[in-house]
């Protein structure tokens, strides 16, 4: 049997992510076993130049870029991604083969003196290399300074317990897949920072004409996380938003319903567009159109679709 070549990140959480991918697949699929599985690891633009803000080196599909390049190439059979960090426009050659169920898609507060946003003071600066978090926070403590900041987790988190920084906001999901969620002083809630499309989602990722490989995900694949993906990722390919745009959008079942909400925030930052819609689940793509495009109605002229 030809081996099936894993490709991903060489961070710690994208290997963790792999790892979990990795686990799925065998528990899911019978026939394989671990030997009949290879990890590739794969530097991408984002991980290269993490000095620079994403919007200067060419957007968030630099943490994809190699890797999918490779999978069109036939040098790994698999990608694996944060949902997050992926463009609402696919690549016609590659597919989501499947969606992992989602982990805890809130942001969360971390700080070695304080232990919450509303603690610090004038001045005091947070560490954050999201401009809807940015935005967000002003919303909740207009005193503070936030400064961009790239890198992995522990390196963001050694910039903050360094005196770099008075806190850093992350992604739930990536601490808790580290086993650092002692970490955590705080969780926003969703009204107050509505997480990036796709937050919390690991997405499989194969070639769109690898009918094996696409089998094989097909058995992992999340159906809840699934909807709630192609709701938020229509909403946001709508939108036509790019890695400075800010906005937030989060999907979840109910009742065999979807409900989508979502936050655009204008181009300036000074005003921000609030939608929530609710369907049918198997209707998850037109809910996250609709949404899109109330949103860009409400916002007129003060955002510019790009």
């Amino acid at each position: 049997m030809k081996k099936i070549i894993i490709g991903a990140r060489g961070s710690k959480l994208s290997l963790a992510y792999v790892d979990k991918v990795k686990y799925t697949i065998l528990q899911k699929n019978q026939n394989l076993n671990e030997k009949d599985i290879i990890v590739q690891t794969i530097k991408t633009s984002g991980d290269i130049f993490h000095d620079k803000k994403l919007s200067e080196i060419g957007g968030k599909n630099l943490f994809c870029k190699e890797i999918e390049e490779s999978l069109i190439q036939k040098n790994i059979d698999i990608a694996i991604h944060s949902l997050k960090d992926m463009e609402s426009q696919e690549n016609i050659n590659l597919v989501i083969g499947a969606y992992i169920k989602r982990n805890d898609p809130r942001d969360a507060f971390i700080s070695s003196k304080y232990k919450s946003l509303e603690d610090l003071k004038e001045g005091m600066v947070i560490g954050s290399s999201s401009k809807r978090r940015e935005l967000q926070l002003k919303k909740i403590n207009k005193n503070i300074l936030v400064k961009n900041i790239r890198g992995n987790i522990d390196t963001r988190i050694k910039k903050m317990e360094n005196g770099e920084l008075d806190a850093v906001i992350l992604a739930a999901a990536g601490i808790k897949s580290l086993g650092l969620e002692n970490k955590i002083k705080k969780f926003f809630s969703i009204n107050e920072m509505l997480p990036a499309v796709g937050q919390g989602i690991i997405a499989v990722q194969c070639r769109s004409n690898d009918s094996y490989i696409k089998n094989i995900l097909n058995n992992i694949n999340d159906s809840q996380a699934s909807f709630c993906a192609t709701a938020e990722r229509s909403m946001l390919k709508k939108i036509g938003g790019d890695c400075d745009t800010a906005v937030g959008g989060l999907a979840h079942l109910e009742n065999e319903k979807i409900k989508l909400k979502a936050q655009l925030f204008s181009d300036d930052g000074n005003f921000f567009f609030n939608y929530e819609l609710i369907g049918a689940y198997n209707e998850a793509n037109e809910i996250g159109r609709k949404t899109g495009e109330e949103l860009l109605k409400l916002a007129g002229d003060k955002f510019k679709k790009k």
